[in-house]
């Protein structure tokens, strides 16, 4: 049973509850934290510290319920600990979300509540950006706490990450072209992207440069419209139904939130390669051998995925740009190893990742 301890109000009058080693998926903490004045509702998800504070970003959703957004931190947690072992980086996993329409509720006030509830955890738990919260966003939460990533340049921080996690997805693309056709190009492929918000427009310009074909689509038509906009030679689709039928697909991105590999999709999947920015985007346990069995080379989002946190992390040493590329650019190989020990070991690339990253986290727990 979890052992559920509530701590003092903070300083501004809100709630907190820490859950601690809850049983699902072992997780060392779980805060829940409400702040009436400002009307925060927020869940943040400590996974695993083993290789050192967790590393995660504030998404702000509106959730339909609060075990639904408690759920999601858990699972971007766990995620991110993976994630950030693959990446090397000695940073556990964590992850954070605010309950709410930021269209809607996103105020100053409320943001800087949050801040507060990351500075309660003393250093645990470093946040940055994510779905729903951007740059400006970290400023306000920064003046609260010492421990927030993705701030501005102007504040001492290395701006948007998502510019190296589309940058990390492209190298993750050229790994898989590599491992199934034997060449790093994505020249005369045609690529889908669903999603094409704060990375997805990132990912179309390095596709477009390598010479692939692309084709998108996004909820939101402003999106579309902006890369249309500039990139005329851009299909775009009605939605991602469409696009995951596309005839022709050589590869598939989910850009968007995840859940996008599932019992309904992975069937029709026209794509052979699907390597995307989204965050877990296996619906449940058995996809990633439904992929397998017919025939899709998945490179783990987990592991494509982390320039954002690679960018995001060398912030806390003094932000470098080129450094970070530079070690974004080493994803095509953590790929390509991944891809490897999946042949050797006759199992899905998921499975194979998993491999990796629990050994690197076990290893710093024995020592």
């Amino acid at each position: 049973m979890t052992d559920v301890r509530p701590a003092p109000a903070d300083a501004s009058g809100g709630v907190l509850q820490t859950l601690f080693r809850t049983e699902a998926g072992g997780h060392e903490q779980v805060v829940l934290c409400q702040d009436r004045a400002s009307g925060l509702k927020a869940v943040i998800a400590i996974h695993s510290t083993a290789l050192g504070p967790a590393l995660g970003g504030t998404r702000f959703h509106p959730y339909a319920s609060e075990d639904e957004a408690v759920l999601d931190a858990l699972n971007l947690a766990r995620g991110m600990s993976y994630k950030n072992a693959l990446a090397g980086l000695d940073h556990g996993g964590g992850k954070a979300v605010i309950i709410g329409d930021p269209e809607l509720i996103k105020t100053e006030e409320l943001l800087l509540a949050y801040g507060r509830f990351v500075a309660s955890l003393g250093g645990r738990y470093v946040t940055a950006c994510d779905v729903g919260t951007y740059v400006a966003d970290m400023d306000v939460i920064a003046r609260t706490n010492e421990w927030t990533t993705g701030r501005s340049p102007e504040n001492g921080g290395a701006g948007d990450s998502s510019v190296l996690t589309a940058y990390g997805v492209f190298q993750g693309m050229r790994a898989s072209a590599q491992h199934l056709w034997g060449d790093p190009t994505l020249r005369g492929r045609r690529v889908g992207i669903a999603g094409v918000g704060k990375v997805g427009h990132h990912l179309v310009e390095h596709l477009l440069k390598d010479g692939a074909e692309v084709v998108i689509t996004d909820v939101r038509g402003a999106s579309v419209e902006r890369i249309l906009a500039r990139h005329p030679q851009v299909t775009a689709v009605a939605d991602t139904g469409a696009l995951i039928r596309t005839e022709g697909l050589d590869i598939y991105a989910p850009c968007a939130l995840g859940g996008a590999l599932n019992d309904e999709t992975v069937p029709v999947l026209t794509a052979k390669v699907v390597c995307g920015a989204a965050n877990n985007q296996l619906a449940h346990p058995g996809v990633e051998k439904d992929l397998s069995d017919r025939g899709i080379l998945y490179a783990p989002d987990y592991v494509v995925n982390a320039g954002g946190v690679i960018q995001v992390a060398d912030e806390l040493h003094g932000f470098d740009f080129d450094r970070c590329q530079a070690k974004a650019a080493k994803i095509f190989d953590t790929t390509l190893a991944i891809f490897a020990r999946a042949k050797a070991d006759g199992i899905p690339p998921a499975a194979a990742a998993d491999r990796i990253a629990e050994a690197r986290m076990a290893e710093a727990r024995r020592g």
